[in-house]
């Protein structure tokens, strides 16, 4: 098989990018709401925009694209128009769906350990879906998939380190154990996000 055959192969459709995008900012609207459900945070923008929602009483919905805003300003001078406008799309998703997924479990009271766990697992597969086809939940994963394409380093190390400045600030609004449990549940995430999204792993685009 030729080279630019292979690669036509490996290069999703349209209708791929479709149900991979909506299927990954659901699991990631489901997992934000396990994390809030249990008073805890992530990283990255979500957590940071978590973190505000705990602390000013404003919907998740509404911070997690003003939060995102000059990260994706960000994505459209170091990584095009496709990129962002695809990550501009899934942020949006995740607010929606998260929205709606507070409403339909409205009073879920779940264990704080479960809630981190469960909600960051579900998290980083949704950041491996999404980056898979060629978006981002915006924030600190344009940095990280800078660092990654630019530099080689990990896509999953470069988040924790960003990650760790969200979680220690989170001390601010969160109960000190529900700030354990959050830096455990990041690591959880990151940790898996480092081991199923490296360079040249996937050759899909």
């Amino acid at each position: 098989m030729h080279d630019h055959e292979l690669a036509t192969t490996r290069r999703h459709s349209l209708w791929d990018d479709v149900v991979g995008i909506l299927t990954g900012t659901y699991v990631a609207a489901l997992g934000v709401t396990l994390l809030k459900a249990g008073h805890v945070v992530t990283g990255g923008v979500a957590g940071l925009s978590l973190l505000l929602s705990y602390g000013t009483q404003l919907p998740f919905a509404i911070l997690l694209p003003v939060c995102n805003a000059p990260f994706l300003v960000l994505a459209l001078t170091k990584k095009g128009g496709r990129f962002t406008v695809k990550s501009i799309v899934s942020v949006i998703l995740v607010s929606v769906m998260q929205a709606v997924n507070e409403r339909m479990l409205h009073g879920l009271t779940i264990p704080t350990a479960y809630a981190s766990i469960t909600g960051n697992l579900l998290v980083g597969v949704a950041l491996i879906i999404v980056f898979r086809h060629g978006a981002s939940l915006g924030g600190f994963n344009v940095i990280a998939l800078l660092a990654q394409e630019r530099l080689g380093l990990s896509a999953g190390y470069v988040q924790l380190a960003l990650d760790v400045i969200v979680v220690l600030a989170s001390f601010a609004a969160v109960a000190p154990m529900n700030v354990l449990l959050s830096a455990v549940g990041a690591t959880v995430l990151n940790i898996s996000l480092a081991t199923n999204h490296r360079p040249g792993r996937y050759t899909a685009y």
